[in-house]
């Protein structure tokens, strides 16, 4: 599903910065802070009522920038996010429902998984791009490698405990592509629009 192409633009990142935005007006500015300093990447979380709005400003006043949408439920949300501009789907968990959807309209998702049978019902449904989450509770680098050993052809984005300080041990196993920074630009920096401390 996820072509080598958009895992390739991933793993370059090496961080995808995971976003809640609480005011659709401050999306342009934190993005262009993300993008001036070498991040031109952001998962905007449908944990807010701005999400949709804030993808959509995004996307008209950065159309470069790798944009997608996170802690996707369901159908509806894909059709909002995709609407809006995003690049692809990111799902906390493995809903079939949700991933089946987005399949049959060829829509790029990353499904969250934290399990040997949620993997194998993954990749009975041809996905190998996956988001490892919540990734420190759920056993963290020890958890990855377990997994990455039965199912070497995985693709991972671990997230969720992921910090500065454990990010190089994530990013050295190989089947890690990029890791979610939820650190990156806290919600409370973003509703002070404190930008120098993002930056």
């Amino acid at each position: 599903m996820m072509n080598e192409q958009w895992i390739e633009t991933l793993r370059a990142l090496r961080v995808m910065p995971v976003i809640q935005i609480e005011d659709a007006k401050d999306a342009v500015k934190l993005a262009q802070v993300l993008s001036d300093n070498g991040l031109p990447a952001a998962e905007i979380i449908f944990r807010s009522a701005a999400a949709a709005e804030s993808i959509r400003l995004i996307r008209e006043a950065l159309p470069d920038l790798i944009l997608c949408a996170g802690t996707v439920l369901t159908p509806a949300q894909v059709d909002l996010a995709m609407k809006a501009g995003a690049d692809f789907i990111v799902s906390p968990g493995f809903n079939p429902t949700t991933v089946k959807y987005c399949l049959e309209k060829e829509v790029k998702i990353i499904p969250g998984v934290n399990s040997p049978s949620q993997v194998e019902q993954a990749l009975e449904l041809g996905v190998t791009a996956l988001k490892f989450f919540p990734a420190e509770a759920s056993g963290g680098i020890n958890m990855l490698k377990s997994l990455t050993g039965p199912y070497g052809n995985i693709q991972l984005m671990p997230t969720g405990g992921v910090k500065p300080e454990n990010l190089m041990e994530y990013l050295a196993i190989p089947q890690v592509i990029a890791c979610g920074g939820t650190w990156i630009a806290p919600t409370a920096a973003i509703r002070d629009n404190d930008w120098e401390t993002i930056a």
